[in-house]
């Protein structure tokens, strides 16, 4: 195969010469070949997502048709070579995301095409050549009509060079995560098609006179000076930025003062950061007019007063940061307009009075912090309005009375702080019902009573905090509590037991006491009662017995009575309808084996498909039947669902006991249903299933009113139990007789006997069908 068809070579028409070279993403590892230098037709070289190392050969200064160099994410070492300056036509020019060490050439200057030069994430050192500023056409393509010149996470220092601003056609600057120092040029203004400059986390400082300058640049969208050491006051010229900035970030510097009402006019912020200052005064109510901001960071600061209502106005946002502050009086009622809100950290202010129900109502909350103030009264019993809460911490403030059990509904709850309060009463023990709680510090209140024991299922429980309290009782050995550095009890002296290591004393032996005690007495009392009932039960019992039988539809309907399920709980049950629950199928639907949670009950879903015609019918006809029988040759009902899938779809369900044995088809048969081993019934055992199918029938015939024909009788409907009791199923396609006398009325099924050949009762063959 001639080299210009293999893979990732390009080769022009005419001469046949290799004019690109492009291995992006190939499983390649070694130093670039020095021969590279021999391709003097290339025009572009893209090695980028591979594992080369060692140097950029120099032999590539021989490229002097080269116009793009793509050598993104590789281990490359070394210098940049100086000698790219000979690749006159260079336009393209990525070294990001290697080992690249040393400064950038100046003589890269020379390079009057360059286009794009990114050097990011490499461990180069010095400053930037001045050099750069005569390249006029200096960009980078991220997009369509985007600029970058980028050199974060590197090592570079020194000042920026005023010279910079010379390339006018640049749109996009990154210097972040390097040394750079001194002051920011105040010629910036002299780039009007800036959009984006981001100068965090470098040594930069002095005052803010830049930001005059940036009033030119009409297109700016993204500031960012975090984590510098910028100082003084911010000026009022802020307010003159581009009203198109969308993204502000002057935070983790030491800029003082008071926050500017104008900055209210940058009406299209998104986001704007100021935390982490030395700004004082309120936040000022121009700040209502963000109406598209969705973060608002105004945390670590000495801001003071009360919180503006104007901030319900800010309806888009979902992070609001207002803690490490000195705010006054209470959150105000407006903040029920965030609906948006998700992030909401007010702690450590002077905030007071009691926890607003707004605050409650916001169920669009997943972290709400108002640790650390003044906070009175009790945790409202709405608190599970948040169900989308994963990080509460009320602690640190002067709440009382009991912690509500509802809380024990935010389900999605991991972080749960409520110490340094007086809360008293005892632990909810709905609390273990938070099955993914990673972190629960309920120290220093004055909770009294028992640990609760469901605190040792908490799988995920990290980190548990019962410390300084009243608490009682033995500590659990289980869970979070066999981890001594994961389980603080300290100052709870009526505490026993628990692992060795928490050195708590032994529990009391319970002793029984003596026949004159009051618990003996009422024992004594009870059996009595218990015996009285029995005794009255039984002749009850032989009473009704006795008594003429009456029509069954005046009974209260069993399945009435009947726990509730959801599709969602029978989908979680039968790992969602896998096939490798599935354990049979017929004409009007399939059975699926599950273990219904919480009770970890083993059960049969016969789940109804309700696109073949008459299952709706099956599924009525089956609920008429079981709602007023029992026996215990009858398949039990545990329960039944109606309801609709996630699809919206119609779902109908019917959930019984399983039936460990299977049915008796398949030991009457057992190549049917795939099995090598012969499964073999001795006489006896014939025997009692032939009796427990015949009882099952002699009470559906003579001893149910209406009498029930099973209609569909045959061995895979006889289910055999862990016992080898047979227990009959199925009743989709049964029918009810009437008792009555009158003809018309002899049948009441809803649906017509349509089974396979099965066994009728002979008395009944006559009606009619």
């Amino acid at each position: 195969m001639h080299f210009c068809n293999w893979l990732g070579i390009t080769c022009g028409r005419r001469h046949q010469r290799v004019t690109a070279l492009n291995l992006n993403n190939f499983k390649l590892r070694g130093p670039i070949s020095p021969y590279i230098g021999n391709l003097s037709f290339l025009r572009s070289i893209n090695l980028q997502n591979t594992s080369f190392y060692g140097k950029i050969p120099q032999e590539v200064k021989h490229l002097s048709r080269l116009q793009a160099l793509n050598l993104n994410n590789n281990t490359l070492e070394g210098n940049i070579p100086s000698s790219l300056s000979n690749c006159s036509n260079l336009r393209f020019i990525n070294l990001h995301l290697n080992k690249l060490k040393g400064k950038i050439p100046a003589e890269l200057g020379l390079l009057l095409k360059l286009e794009v030069f990114q050097v990011s994430r490499n461990n180069l050192t010095g400053g930037i050549p001045s050099s750069l500023g005569n390249i006029s056409s200096l960009r980078i393509l991220t997009m369509a009509s985007n600029n970058l010149l980028p050199f974060a996470g590197n090592e570079f220092s020194g000042p920026i060079p005023t010279s910079l601003c010379n390339a006018t056609q640049l749109q996009r600057i990154d210097l972040g995560e390097n040394k750079f120092s001194g002051l920011v040029p105040t010629n910036l203004g002299n780039l009007p098609n800036l959009f984006t400059l981001r100068l965090r986390a470098n040594y930069l400082g002095g005052d803010l006179s830049f930001l005059t300058s940036l009033g030119n640049c009409s297109i700016l969208k993204l500031l960012d000076i975090t984590t510098n050491q910028f100082g003084s006051v911010l000026p009022n010229s802020v307010s003159n930025l581009s009203t198109q900035l969308t993204n502000l970030y002057f935070g983790d510097n030491k800029i003082s003062g008071s926050i500017p009402a104008s900055l209210g006019n940058l009406v299209n912020l998104i986001i704007l950061g100021l935390d982490n200052n030395h700004f004082t005064g309120v936040i000022p109510t121009s700040f209502g007019g963000f109406k598209k901001i969705q973060v608002l960071a105004l945390n670590g600061n000495k801001l003071s007063g009360e919180i503006p209502a104007s901030i319900g106005n800010l309806t888009q946002m979902f992070r609001l940061n207002l803690d490490e502050n000195r705010f006054e009086g209470t959150i105000p009622p407006s903040i029920i307009n965030c609906q948006n809100l998700q992030l909401f950290n007010i702690s450590q202010n002077n905030l007071n009075g009691s926890i607003p129900q707004p605050v409650i109502d916001l169920s669009s909350l997943t972290l709400l912090d108002l640790s650390y103030n003044s906070f009175t009264g009790e945790l409202p019993s709405e608190v599970d309005s948040l169900n989308n809460i994963n990080y509460l911490d009320i602690s640190a403030n002067n709440l009382s009375g009991n912690i509500p059990s509802s809380i024990g509904n935010c389900l999605n709850l991991e972080y749960l702080s409520l110490q340094w309060n007086s809360f008293k009463g005892s632990i909810p023990s709905s609390i273990a019902s938070l099955k993914g709680l990673q972190y629960l510090d309920v120290s220093r209140n004055n909770l009294s009573g028992l640990i609760p024991k469901g605190l040792e299922k908490l799988r995920y429980l990290e980190n548990l905090n019962l410390s300084f309290n009243d608490i009682e009782g033995e500590v659990p050995i289980g869970g979070v509590f066999k981890n001594k550095s994961a389980t603080s009890v300290i100052g709870n002296a009526k505490l026993c037991g628990g692992v060795p290591e928490l050195q708590l004393p032994a529990c009391p032996i319970k002793v029984k006491k003596s026949r004159n005690s009051l618990a003996f007495k009422l024992i004594i009392a009870a059996v009595f009662f218990v015996l009285l009932f029995l005794l009255f039960s039984f002749f009850l019992v032989r009473y009704w017995r006795k008594k003429p039988k009456k029509n069954s539809s005046s009974l209260a309907s069993t399945i009435d009575l009947l726990p509730n399920v959801s599709y969602g709980m029978l989908e979680q049950a039968t790992n969602g309808f896998s096939s490798s629950n599935l354990i049979g199928s017929g004409s009007f639907g399939s059975v699926y084996k599950g273990v219904l949670h919480p009770e970890e009950t083993l059960i049969a879903v016969k789940v109804l498909n309700l696109k073949h015609k008459g299952a709706s019918k099956s599924f009525m006809a089956e609920c008429n039947i079981l709602r007023n029988i029992r026996h215990r040759n009858l398949v039990k009902i545990l329960t039944c669902c109606s309801s609709m899938d996630y699809g919206g779809n119609q779902f109908k369900a019917l959930v019984f006991e399983f039936m460990t044995n299977g049915s008796l088809d398949i030991w009457l048969h057992p190549e049917i249903d795939g099995e090598d081993q012969t499964r073999d019934l001795s006489l006896l055992q014939r025997l009692n299933v032939a009796i427990d199918v015949a009882s099952a029938l002699n009470y559906l015939h003579n001893h149910s009113v209406p009498p029930i024909i099973h209609c569909d009788l045959k061995p895979s409907n006889i289910l055999l139990d862990n016992d080898m009791v047979a227990h009959v199923s199925d009743f989709g396609l049964a029918r009810l007789l009437s008792t009555t006398d009158d003809s018309s009325q002899k049948q009441t099924s809803t649906i017509g006997i349509k089974g396979s050949i099965g066994y009728v009762a002979p008395g009944n063959v006559f009606l009619t069908i």
